[in-house]
């Protein structure tokens, strides 16, 4: 077992699990709400599938994929105890392995892609991102910012430059936006909307 699957592992089989909600993310939900989104989802970094759940009661075919077989254990039991067919779950590591199932219009993750401490790795899972998209399709991505107080605890904190500096080679760009974990303990996090890109991304230039 990896040290990340034992990691991962490990707080579901203790039950310490500080961004478990219980509840559908409220970015995700206004999303799909406003631009009206259906299709085929992704959800990366399931958990216990309460996202994927959420996306599949309002019409679109989920895949949930999560590194820890607790996590996937826990979002199966509940997919089908709601007897949701369009809502499966898969153990799977997103950066290196095959993901079934796709193009996606939409892909989904809360707090996957701010985990990469390496630059090359967070744009690794960018690059994964756009290989898996529709023409039109989007990512969502809610991550830890660098805003707000100082602390020690909570989750990892990216800046604007770390997160278009991973996105702008593979995808557009379309939104980021200041905001808060949908949590009790309401983390200063960024939202970054971003879609395939009709066209590569061009050169930064200079004015002469």
């Amino acid at each position: 077992m990896s040290e990340a699957l034992r990691d991962w592992n490990d707080h579901y089989a203790t039950g310490h699990l500080p961004w478990d909600t219980g509840k559908a993310s409220g970015h995700l939900t206004r999303l799909v709400s406003e631009r009206g989104l259906s299709g085929k989802a992704l959800d990366v970094g399931c958990g216990t599938g309460t996202n994927s759940l959420w996306l599949a009661g309002h019409g679109f075919s989920v895949l949930g994929l999560d590194i820890a077989p607790l996590a996937v254990e826990a979002a199966r039991a509940k997919a089908e105890q709601a007897r949701e067919p369009e809502c499966r779950f898969e153990v799977l590591d997103f950066l290196s392995e095959e993901v079934p199932g796709g193009p996606f219009e939409l892909v989904f993750d809360r707090g996957v892609f701010h985990t990469f401490d390496a630059a090359e790795t967070r744009a690794r899972f960018a690059a994964r991102v756009a290989e898996l998209l529709t023409p039109d399709g989007l990512w969502l991505s809610l991550l830890g910012s660098t805003e707000g107080a100082p602390r020690d605890t909570g989750p990892p904190r990216r800046s604007a430059r770390d997160v278009a500096d991973a996105i702008e080679p593979a995808l557009e760009l379309v939104e980021l936006r200041a905001t808060t974990f949908d949590s009790d303990m309401a983390w200063p996090a960024w939202t970054c909307l971003s879609r395939r890109r009709a066209q590569p991304a061009q050169p930064s230039s200079r004015r002469d």
